[in-house]
């Protein structure tokens, strides 16, 4: 992935795509991720929306920078070291967060 909005704009179409993965959840995630902007993520029993912005009423909030989120997205990076490390901040829902592996 090159760009966090490239990764933004892919991912309705690859959860769609393999529906069993995020069938039975339903968690609002928003994403600010520094200078890239800020993404709002709804997952809906099977179903993955992408706005743009924030979106109100999220679940569970992730925080990173740019290059911390291109590296988790391109499996350079591990995200839980990442959170330890204070890399990626988390607010909200802890289970949500961890529900995030199924979703990407």
């Amino acid at each position: 992935m090159d760009s966090v909005a490239d990764f933004f704009a892919a991912l309705p179409a690859r959860a769609a795509a393999e529906t069993e993965k995020t069938r039975g959840l339903h968690d609002t995630y928003l994403f600010q991720i520094g200078d890239a902007g800020t993404w709002t993520v709804a997952v809906d029993d099977g179903t993955v929306t992408v706005t743009t912005g924030d979106g109100g009423a999220a679940t569970c909030t992730i925080a990173t920078d740019e290059a911390t989120f291109l590296a988790i997205a391109n499996g350079q990076q591990n995200p839980a070291l990442a959170v330890m490390m204070g890399k990626v901040k988390i607010g909200g829902d802890m289970s949500a967060a961890m529900r995030l592996k199924s979703v990407f």
